[in-house]
């Protein structure tokens, strides 16, 4: 882990822990995260092992670098006891990159961190683009990535925390409630793809979308290529296949 880049980390307890949780962040200085309500899939049994009483979880999302990581992640063993059961647990995924220097500067508040807007993890095809728009706007996102080609996304709701951040980052006033837009893409499309967000649904529209990306060491079961390549390829199943003409039928041919 390198402690001076940027992280995804990911946390998912019990609804009653998440403010516990919310609380030590802010503390260390961690005031933007997202949280979207969850559903654990856990057996009974593996629950009682766990001493989990529910299944409904909370799942927050907030961008770390390396060395706050290591500051949260022994604040959480010794305020939270987060290795007993039941306490819940806490993850990093590497980030690929922040769409916006100014979306960058919003989303590491409070983290001694500085690099440029577009950081680049080599040796992956493909990525997950994450954006954070305001609720009820995920289409307008979706129109905007459709200009690179995209298929498709899913939509998950979620409640931002730490809003009044962005008037000072990126002046404007964002809602809290909020829509999680998750697309996977090839990486030689994603700055496109990034750029048309930004420009049609980014800060300065009602949107107000923030994206960044997260690398993909494998897929299965979609075709990633950008759809007008795909369709190509495809066959079109109203006509009949035109028979292959022969050396013999062309010479036939009378000649103009």
């Amino acid at each position: 882990m390198n402690h001076s880049e940027l992280y995804l980390m990911l946390t998912v307890t019990g609804r009653e822990r998440m403010q516990d949780f919310i609380r030590l962040y802010r503390d260390k200085g961690l005031d933007i995260h997202y949280i979207s309500l969850g559903h654990g899939t856990a057996t009974r049994r593996y629950m009682r092992y766990l001493a989990l009483s529910d299944v409904e979880k909370m799942v927050c999302l907030t961008v770390v670098t390396g060395r706050k990581w290591l500051e949260v992640k022994k604040a959480m063993s010794v305020r939270l006891r987060i290795e007993a059961p039941g306490v819940g647990i806490a993850f990093i995924v590497p980030l690929a990159s922040v769409g916006g220097k100014r979306e960058l500067m919003f989303l590491t508040a409070g983290q001694d961190f500085m690099k440029g807007a577009e950081q680049t993890l080599k040796g992956t095809e493909q990525e997950l683009l994450i954006v954070i728009c305001n609720q009820g706007y995920s289409e307008q996102v979706m129109d905007a990535a459709r200009k690179a080609n995209v298929r498709g996304g899913t939509v998950i709701h979620a409640r931002g925390t730490g809003q009044d951040k962005a008037e000072q980052f990126l002046g404007i006033s964002l809602a809290s409630e909020k829509d999680l837009v998750l697309i996977v893409t090839p990486s030689e499309t994603k700055v496109e793809m990034t750029q048309h967000i930004i420009h049609d649904a980014g800060p300065g529209t009602r949107a107000g979308a923030i994206v960044f990306t997260l690398p993909v060491t494998d897929t299965a079961g979609m075709t990633l290529r950008p759809q007008s390549e795909a369709l190509e390829d495809e066959p079109d199943e109203g006509a009949p296949e035109a028979p292959a003409e022969t050396a013999d039928q062309a010479k036939e041919e009378p000649q103009a």
